[in-house]
């Protein structure tokens, strides 16, 4: 239950009555302009995210897209009694399918090319360059910072 505040208070205070007009017109010129961020160019360039974006399609998402199918060909083979599968196995290869996938991704990312052409066919090649790109990422801003003078 709210307490009833005394007229003191409330006599004290005056209501200021503004039009619309006067009310909104002031609204533009208080607002204080937002200085957009600059973009930083340490991010991955658009071109090379495709590239990854398209190895990592064939590495990693065929192997994932066989891992769950194991399961749909199993239970289609258990059910119509063309062959008895223990549980066991199929988990198995499809475990086999998933880690192939979980690989795949690992060599779609470090096997792109940074470069505007794109490299070989599987990019074996760029694979240490990348890791070691990587590698310097995780270090501190500290370290990664050249003195030029």
């Amino acid at each position: 239950m709210k307490k009833k505040q005394s007229k003191k208070k409330t006599q004290n205070k005056k209501k200021k009555n503004y039009s619309e007009t006067n009310a909104f017109a002031n609204l533009d010129r208080t607002s204080i302009p937002v200085a957009k961020p600059k973009r930083s160019s340490s991010g991955i360039p658009k071109y090379v995210a495709d590239r990854m974006a398209r190895r990592i399609f064939f590495t990693a998402g065929i192997p994932t897209i066989l891992g769950m199918s194991v399961f749909v060909v199993s239970y289609i083979i258990v059910t119509r009694n063309i062959a008895e599968i223990p549980p066991s196995s199929t988990i198995a290869i499809s475990a086999f399918f998933f880690l192939l996938g979980l690989a795949g991704l690992s060599f779609g990312i470090l096997s792109a090319s940074w470069d505007k052409e794109p490299g070989s066919f599987f990019g074996i090649e760029n694979i240490p360059m990348n890791i070691q790109r990587a590698k310097a990422a995780f270090k501190p801003a500290t370290q990664n910072f050249e003195d030029k003078s």
